[in-house]
């Protein structure tokens, strides 16, 4: 175990030697891959330290050739182990020529260079580039690259790498080549090669300035007509970003290629993205709406890394954040614009609280710029990127829209081309704004999810209310004890009867007189007063959640109910309900555990269906609104965690608004039907969305005519939307033909491999009770694979993330079944094997007989000979 080591950030230290240029010559071929490397070094003045030999990171390569200014470097200069070339006593200034031998095809980690089906690909982030050469493999070593290709022409016609095509041939043996220069310096986790037989769709985007951009998607033979949508979303995010952050794209051409194997979602290689193919193929036979949505999210999220990863990229991996962060929360914006704010906020607000106040909550808690690491890959997560998107959005918040504009315009200027830190954005945007962020820091240092106790009192003969507001944020791993945070309060006042806005101001302070306002709670313990508040009102806190935190406030069923059916504020309403809701389950918990009934207060029902009757209201905010925190929610906002308790109370209470709400949800299903050919604009989404979610209410009603409505949409639907939504009715029904019903989609779609994934998912989220053995036969069925990381994902992380109250059983099998599968992909594919180990992390929020058969599991993982630095890592710190 001593031979696992861990970086600090503290430990940080310039490079000895920066690069100047980078010529790599590929030779692909079936059974090896020959790569030369002609690399320009020069000492580096910033490094002060005295160390005259030269470390270059290398992994799973064979050594042929090693030149030093053309001239055979002698073994006794230079040593080589399975991590490192060092050169003994290298020159200030040289040219190093490299000849390796790798072998992508038995690549396995999908890190380095790596085939995909039959084509060859790269992902570099974050250490993936000393596997195709020895480098300096880090973010602030920055070169300008140029790439030779040399492949068969039959088989891989299509030759990729970044930057610009500056030269192209034919070669003996029906071999051709192509030659990309990329004018930019750029860190070598973004160097990208693509080699394959690939079709083409083309277009062009004329930026602001009047260039012409060349955009190019490849995908394999066959998809050409599913990437119109991707290509769609683009030219989207090019012009959005140009009007939002006036940021122009800077090379003459933009490519992206889809791979059916990919441990993400996709990667930001300057001018040659690749992407896992979930995020690039669609059409109405085989993706949802929800994957279009994704895909306009995605497609944004890598173009925006562009500036925003690219153009200023990371110093160091502590400061990953810095382009992860920022760039989730472009893209969150960007996809709120083209879709629905409100419910595009929602959304996200639901993935921070299910995913990463668990994170928090656990032994992985960590602050959004890690202080150490063991393996970079273990922190591509949560807390690096939604956490950090919600750090950017307070700052926004904070300095208002024109305020945060002129902070990212500055640190653009200042940064432009450079490897920066979190330090440097937040530099910027106190020098734009003269605003001091010196305690707002914190959110950045320090990790857990404070939680705001609240107070409030109304005084009638001053007519002042009062909000008193103490922050906690418990002790996570390494911090014992926190200051307290700088945290904005986005808030308003509403008059309890008609829930209309009350215009206030804070008393004793400058504030302007408005209907809302911007606490700023930077004390354990502060109090706010607002005057001339003619009766007691009902505040809203955290509106658009304008802090990643718990909020403690204790507020009646009455006043929930008028918020839920009153306030202006649509997120705000939202919020209510999900307080209300949460109220209401924490109470059946009580109950379950007490062995006595559950039952559902009329007032929620009522809040729930006045909203959905609502004509007035954004279809997609409804759909929200009346859809209910998963398992996996609540449990995230459980101290400790009751599986069994809170899978049944859920149940109630969906099937007593099933019950309750039947005539409306059968009317809404029909208003919303539309019979006419499949539409993917914002409206026809919306519609259908909110359509198929009375849909699956009305399947918990058990009525054999809703069975038939079900049966009949799933036979005659016209797209995926549609038809995957019925099924998933089907098979969580005791309708007896259910097993007919998956065997006749399997059939009709086993040929795209994406639809396949669903039909995976959807059995391995399945609610009914033989879900678990129907999982394992799963696993033998001949479309799964261990392989491919979608068909994982799909699969064995739907099962053990999503399906909570089956995975999580008494007897623990689940436990084993899991960990036989992280044992087996720990040795295949490390980065996905020590992701699916998220499901055991929070271990010590179970009962104590769960503990117990969680902790074997881990510990039989953890005593696998050969255990993986990314698996060890999260063992290590679970069990800790």
């Amino acid at each position: 175990m001593t031979s696992y080591q861990t970086t600090y950030l503290k430990d940080y230290q310039p490079a000895n030697f920066l690069v100047e240029t980078v010529n790599l010559t590929f030779d692909l071929a079936e059974d090896k891959t020959i790569v030369t490397a002609v690399i320009d070094f020069h000492k580096n003045a910033q490094n002060q330290s005295t160390e005259r030999q030269l470390r270059l990171n290398g992994e799973k390569l064979i050594l042929r050739t090693i030149k030093l200014n053309n001239k055979e470097l002698p073994a006794s200069e230079y040593s080589v182990t399975d991590k490192e070339l060092t050169l003994l006593q290298p020159p200030e200034n040289f040219t190093l020529t490299l000849v390796t031998e790798i072998e992508p095809q038995n690549n396995t980690e999908l890190t380095g260079l790596y085939k995909s089906n039959a084509m060859f690909c790269t992902q570099c982030e974050a250490q993936g580039f000393r596997r195709i050469t020895y480098f300096l493999d880090r973010p602030d070593v920055m070169a300008r690259y140029t790439t030779k290709i040399i492949a068969d022409k039959t088989h891989y016609p299509i030759l990729l790498s970044n930057g610009n095509l500056v030269d192209a041939g034919d070669l003996a043996d029906n071999k051709h080549f192509v030659v990309w220069e990329d004018p930019f310096r750029k860190p070598s986790y973004l160097f990208a090669l693509v080699a394959g037989d690939l079709e083409c769709l083309t277009d062009q985007f004329i930026t602001q300035s009047g260039r012409d951009v060349a955009l190019k998607i490849y995908v394999e033979t066959g998809n050409r007509d599913k990437a119109y949508h991707a290509l769609y979303a683009l030219k989207q995010a090019m012009r959005w970003d140009e009007i939002n952050f006036g940021r122009e794209y800077d090379l003459d051409i933009y490519m992206i290629v889809a791979a059916s194997d990919f441990n993400m979602g996709a990667m930001e290689n300057k001018g040659l993205n690749i992407f896992n193919t979930k995020y690039i193929l669609a059409d109405p036979n085989m993706a949802t709406d929800d994957d279009y949505q994704a895909i306009i999210g995605v497609i944004g999220h890598e173009y925006f890394h562009n500036w925003t990863g690219n153009r200023v990229t990371c110093r160091d991996w502590f400061q990953l954040s810095l382009k992860e962060g920022l760039t989730i929360f472009r893209d969150h914006e960007f996809t709120g614009d083209m879709t629905s704010l409100v419910a595009n906020r929602i959304k996200n607000v639901r993935q921070l609280r299910a995913y990463q106040f668990a994170e928090d909550a656990g032994p992985m808690a960590h602050p959004v710029q890690p202080d150490s690491y063991i393996e970079i890959n273990n922190f591509y997560t949560t807390t690096i990127y939604e956490k950090g998107s919600e750090v950017i959005q307070m700052m926004k918040t904070l300095l208002g829209k024109e305020g945060f504009r002129l902070g990212m315009d500055l640190y653009f200027e200042r940064h432009d081309g450079q490897a920066a830190t979190i330090e440097d954005f937040v530099k910027a945007m106190e020098d734009a704004n003269h605003f001091d962020l010196t305690q707002f820091r914190l959110w950045y240092k320090q990790a857990g999810t404070p939680r705001l106790h609240i107070t409030r009192h109304y005084s009638p003969a001053n007519k002042e209310y009062t909000l008193t507001i103490k922050q906690i944020c418990p002790q996570t791993p390494g911090q014992k004890d926190k200051k307290p945070f700088h945290i904005p309060i986005a808030m308003s006042l509403v008059d309890r009867t008609t829930g209309q806005e009350l215009t206030l101001k804070v008393k004793n302070t400058d504030t302007k007189k408005t209907t809302k306002q911007i606490l700023e709670l930077k004390e354990t313990t502060q109090t706010f007063i607002f005057s001339d508040i003619p009766q007691e009102p009902v505040p809203i806190l955290l509106e658009n959640f304008s802090a990643p935190v718990h909020l403690d406030i204790k507020l009646s069923e009455e006043e929930l109910s008028i918020l839920m059916m009153h306030a202006n504020d649509l997120f705000s309403r939202w919020e209510a309900a999900q307080t209300f809701f949460l109220q209401i389950i924490n109470q059946m918990i009580e109950n379950y555990q007490h062995n006595q009934n559950f039952s559902l207060t009329p007032k929620f029902i009522a809040a729930l269906k006045a909203n959905l009757t609502n004509t007035d209201l954004d279809p997609a905010f409804i759909t929200e609104m009346i859809t209910l925190p998963s398992e996996r929610y609540i449990c995230g906002m459980q101290t400790k965690i009751d599986i069994d308790a809170i899978h049944h109370s859920r149940r109630f209470i969906l099937k007593t608004i099933a019950q309750a709400l039947s005539g409306e949800f059968l009317q809404i299903y029909q208003n919303n039907s539309d019979h006419t050919a499949y539409k993917i604009d914002q409206t026809s989404i919306k519609k259908r969305q909110l359509k198929n979610l009375c849909l699956q209410y009305l399947m918990l009603v058990e009525q054999p005519g809703y069975t038939e409505l079900c049966l009949n949409q799933y036979q005659q639907s016209n797209n995926m939307s549609d038809r995957i939504s019925a099924l998933h009715g089907i098979i969580n029904s005791p309708y007896p033909q259910k097993k007919d019903c998956l065997a006749d989609f399997y059939l009709n779609w086993k040929h795209e491999p994406l639809v396949v994934d669903k039909w995976f998912s959807l059995q391995a989220m399945s609610n009914r009770p033989d879900a678990f053995d129907e999982v394992l036969k799963l696993t033998k069925h001949e479309a799964f694979t261990i392989k491919n990381p979608n068909r994982v994902r799909s699969l064995i992380g739907a099962f053990s993330s999503n399906n909570l109250f089956h995975f999580h059983r008494a007897d623990g099998a689940g436990y084993e079944f899991l960990a036989n599968y992280i044992i087996q992909l720990n040795s295949l594919n490390p980065q996905i094997a020590s992701r699916l180990l998220e499901p055991l992390t929070n271990w010590r929020q179970f009962d104590a007989a769960r503990q117990d058969l969680m902790k074997q599991q881990l510990k039989r993982i953890g005593a696998v000979s050969g255990i993986s630095d990314n698996v060890y890592e999260v063992i290590t710190k679970c069990l800790q």
